[in-house]
């Protein structure tokens, strides 16, 4: 595929895509199973979105998924979970027959640019705001809040990018330790630089987490992720913020209030 497909050759190839997956799927596995059953090419992948940051296929992908929640195919429950309707192949056909309206566009892509907008807006904080040391205590603040325990953060000179290192609870009994890199980036990590880290976790620790305000290439998600050598985790700037505003640091979420009427309450009089 020689560009981008557009907004709506998009649809179908993402409900087809939570079908592959078992009619749920989170926001990573949509894209990564996007990318491969549509061949998209790394060049393609690394378009920029002016309005956000993020790739050009990662904003219209938000946009798709947000266009097919407001019409009842798909809805978003748990943490990032996109589940399919009951009535979604209902829906598909009626897709089919009818054009996308453009008060529906339109209200789709306020939706989410509100969304992204926030993100933006954090990463440039931490990316221009932050010092690295600030950062890496932010880092640290994080893994603490999600049930790491004696989380340390060393960042010496010569240590091959380790910046810390904690241990994993799993359920309060397992537990490994882990080694992790901060890396206050607005570009994308090439692969050399998840090598260069794997290289200096061997024998380190059970497993390595590598953390960017940036986003990760093709390459460098595919050697975090080779067969026969240590695994490591990746954490982006898109998780990082989706981190953030789950645990309330430093992210005030605001709820409005909606009433309804319940009919049925009253019919019992």
């Amino acid at each position: 595929m020689k560009q981008l497909p557009t907004r709506k050759e998009l649809m179908s190839p993402t409900i087809d895509v939570i079908k592959q997956l078992g009619g749920s799927a989170n926001t990573d596995e949509i894209y990564e199973k996007i990318v491969e059953n549509l061949n998209l090419s790394d060049s393609l992948l690394e378009v920029i979105n002016g309005k956000t940051g993020q790739s050009e296929l990662q904003y219209n992908l938000a946009w798709v998924r947000t266009i097919l929640k407001n019409k009842g195919i798909l809805t978003k429950v748990g943490k990032g979970i996109w589940v399919l309707s009951e009535n979604h192949t209902a829906e598909i056909s009626i897709e089919k027959k009818e054009k996308i309206k453009k008060t529906e566009e339109q209200d789709a892509d306020e939706e989410v640019s509100e969304a992204e907008k926030w993100k933006k807006e954090a990463i440039e904080i931490i990316t221009e705001k932050l010092t690295p040391s600030s950062f890496e205590r932010l880092i640290q603040r994080i893994l603490r809040e999600k049930g790491f325990i004696q989380v340390e953060i060393t960042g010496k000179t010569g240590d091959g990018g380790i910046d810390g290192r904690g241990i994993a609870k799993i359920n309060g009994i397992l537990s490994f330790h882990i080694i992790f890199q901060c890396k206050r980036y607005k570009g994308k990590v090439p692969s050399s630089d998840i090598r260069d880290f794997r290289g200096a976790m061997v024998g380190r620790s059970d497993k390595g987490l590598f953390i960017t305000t940036g986003t990760f290439t093709r390459e460098a998600i595919r050697e975090a992720n080779r067969d026969g050598a240590p695994a490591i985790d990746l954490m982006d700037g898109d998780k990082i913020c989706e981190k953030l505003k789950e645990l309330n640091l430093g992210i005030d979420v605001e709820l409005r209030e909606h009433i309804t009427v319940n009919q049925k309450w009253f019919e019992n009089f």
